[in-house]
């Protein structure tokens, strides 16, 4: 019991308050993350947004027969307990086209946070009230890519400061936790006796001890905080994060097919508009996707802007085509669901299935 508690002891500390110093502007920064920093109020007007490009009328016309039972036999055939035999021989008897819209805003923000960071000291540039740090939205980072989430980590110019290692006390080297600073183990062959029956003990040569193999009976290792440097670089540390925030709304359709299925899938791109924040949708023939538009618009404004800065938004209609099939087999009438561009087929069911077990 007392060699765990002992090794216990020689576990990681948090670094103490007094590693870090007071950093103007930077006074709530701690060990771990202070959470993300509100964006400043812009120094210029913001652009308005403005009403986006009139969209074309697209008739994207229905499947072929052919089309539809092509992608009925890839749908079988990729299915290890499916029988082909519906998707090849059935009769299709019936087509109706269930054509929905899919409106998709996509908000790409920025969001800066800071928090004290430490790595070994290495003879890096130390910096600290040389002058005053920059703030966390003045400091420069790499144009971002639009809608593609991505980060980068900045030290802070002006931070960095040396402290003794609080982990090892500045001695670079640390108790070693297997032989808990003592350098030998007891000897497992003859549990410290010396003696194998009443013979010497080969393997500790009749000391009952081996040095511990982890510090080769030294009693220490080097701190790994450290790295047997003995001391830190301590730093704030800004980490910079691109988000693309994005929400769909499917215009619900009455063909029988789960909306979930949609997700999976591709349309045609009816509307596309981008820039520094969209305008709502408006025209658009079918009601329930300019309210969805309004919705998601004021509904990111709100969310985003208070902890980020936004960059740019995105707003898309796609028109996914659905194409509901009946078909009869063996004299009894089914159904299955083509649906997007790639010609998924969703068959609940499916007449012919059988029971398979993978060895």
């Amino acid at each position: 019991m007392a060699s765990s508690e002992s090794s216990e002891s020689y576990g990681p500390s948090a670094p103490p308050a007094s590693m870090f110093d007071s950093m103007p502007g930077y006074e709530g920064t701690v060990a771990g993350g202070g959470g993300f920093l509100p964006p400043p109020v812009p120094a210029f007007p913001v652009p308005q947004p403005v009403p986006g490009p009139e969209q074309p009328h697209w008739n994207i016309p229905s499947i072929t027969e052919d089309i539809a039972r092509d992608a009925f036999i890839q749908f079988a055939s990729n299915k290890c307990c499916y029988s082909s035999g519906p998707a090849k021989d059935g009769v299709i008897t019936h087509m109706e086209a269930f054509n929905t819209y899919r409106y998709r805003l996509e908000t790409f923000t920025e969001t800066r946070s800071t928090e004290w960071s430490h790595e070994p000291y290495n003879g890096q540039p130390v910096d600290a009230y040389v002058q005053p740090p920059p703030g966390p939205w003045e400091i420069p980072a790499r144009t971002p890519n639009f809608f593609v989430d991505d980060k980068q980590m900045i030290k802070v110019p002006y931070t960095s400061s040396v402290k003794n290692c609080h982990e090892c006390l500045g001695m670079g080297r640390r108790p070693c936790k297997e032989c808990t600073g003592t350098g030998s183990k007891l000897c497992w062959v003859c549990n410290g006796s010396g003696f194998k029956g009443s013979d010497r003990c080969h393997h500790c040569n009749g000391r009952g001890r081996n040095n511990c193999i982890s510090c080769s009976g030294q009693g220490s290792r080097k701190c790994d905080t450290c790295r047997g440097k003995a001391q830190l670089l301590v730093f704030i540390n800004l980490t910079v994060k691109w988000t693309n925030n994005s929400n769909d709304y499917v215009v619900e359709q009455l063909s029988g097919l789960q909306m979930n299925k949609l997700s999976k899938v591709s349309g045609k791109e009816l509307y596309r508009d981008s820039q520094y924040m969209v305008y709502p949708v408006i025209g658009f023939p079918n009601p329930d996707v300019m309210q969805a538009a309004q919705r998601l618009v004021n509904d990111h404004q709100v969310k985003f802007s208070q902890t980020s800065r936004i960059l740019q938004q995105r707003q898309t209609i796609e028109l996914i085509p659905i194409t509901k099939v009946t078909y009869t087999w063996k004299g009894k009438s089914h159904i299955y669901f083509v649906y997007g561009n790639e010609f998924e087929v969703n068959a609940d069911d499916y007449p012919a299935t059988c029971c398979c077990t993978v060895m």
